[in-house]
């Protein structure tokens, strides 16, 4: 294993972070503060809450995890494809440096960014309502689990994509709506029976939830089908990776 590599790539990755600070982590706390006073305070105070938990409180994991998945798929996406765009993803290609060396430092460093900001956003949304974690351990696991999953999807979609609009199409005409679809603010029995059902074929639902109950003990499904779901995930963005290193997709020229 070349560490010196994968020490090199993750630095200079974290330090074009600390370059666009104000867009990495700047804007999307910003972003979700907003959030907060639109639907914590303007909206929840209208709202009773949800199984014993004000409204405010009950959204924070949903807007922590809309922000995480989010940002996981841009750092990651950009990290990789601006070397494609600019052609010196050949010169890193010819290195000695193997191809789980350079997923290691690539997604590594993206998912170091989105769990920055996860838990920065955490202690802002501290500022608007009380929290509680009544278990840290499993929040901290979901936390990285999720980073590193969608780092790896973010990883993928920046190989495949060809250009700038394709490397947006993801994020904002699928993703973003399966996320706020997916219970980010409001639990899914809300929902008529027959839409429970539909909801449920929404893989976003079952990473919230599980997110969810390590605040609160509170869940839209089973805590295990939650980790099955997100490790299943993990399994099928690490075969496709994979899948692309061994082939060449899109690597190649």
């Amino acid at each position: 294993m070349n560490f010196h590599a994968i020490r090199a790539i993750y630095v200079f990755e974290m330090a074009r972070t600390f370059r666009t600070l104000l867009q990495s982590i700047v804007s999307p706390v910003i972003s979700t503060s907003l959030y907060f006073v639109v639907f914590g305070a303007a909206i929840g105070s209208r709202i009773s809450g949800i199984d014993g938990v004000s409204y405010g409180a009950f959204i924070v994991p949903g807007l922590m995890m809309l922000s995480l998945l989010q940002q996981s798929i841009s750092n990651a996406s950009f990290g990789i494809f601006f070397p494609k765009f600019m052609g010196t993803i050949y010169e890193l290609l010819s290195a000695p440096v193997s191809y789980v060396e350079i997923v290691i430092s690539y997604v590594g460093a993206a998912a170091t960014k989105s769990v920055m900001l996860g838990l920065i956003i955490l202690g802002t949304s501290g500022l608007f309502v009380p929290i509680r974690i009544e278990h840290p351990i499993w929040m901290l696991m979901f936390l990285v689990l999720t980073a590193v999953s969608f780092c790896l999807f973010g990883f993928i979609l920046g190989i495949w994509a060809d250009g700038f609009e394709k490397l947006q199409l993801v994020p904002f005409l699928i993703l973003t709506p399966l996320i706020f679809l997916g219970g980010s603010f409001y639990s899914i029995d809300m929902l008529p029976p027959l839409w429970q059902k539909i909801t449920l074929f929404n893989p976003v639902v079952y990473l919230i939830s599980g997110f969810r109950w390590s605040f609160y003990g509170l869940a839209d499904v089973s805590v295990g089908v939650s980790l099955a779901m997100t490790l299943c995930f993990l399994a099928v963005c690490m075969t496709t990776v994979w899948w692309i290193f061994k082939t060449g997709y899109r690597l190649k020229a």
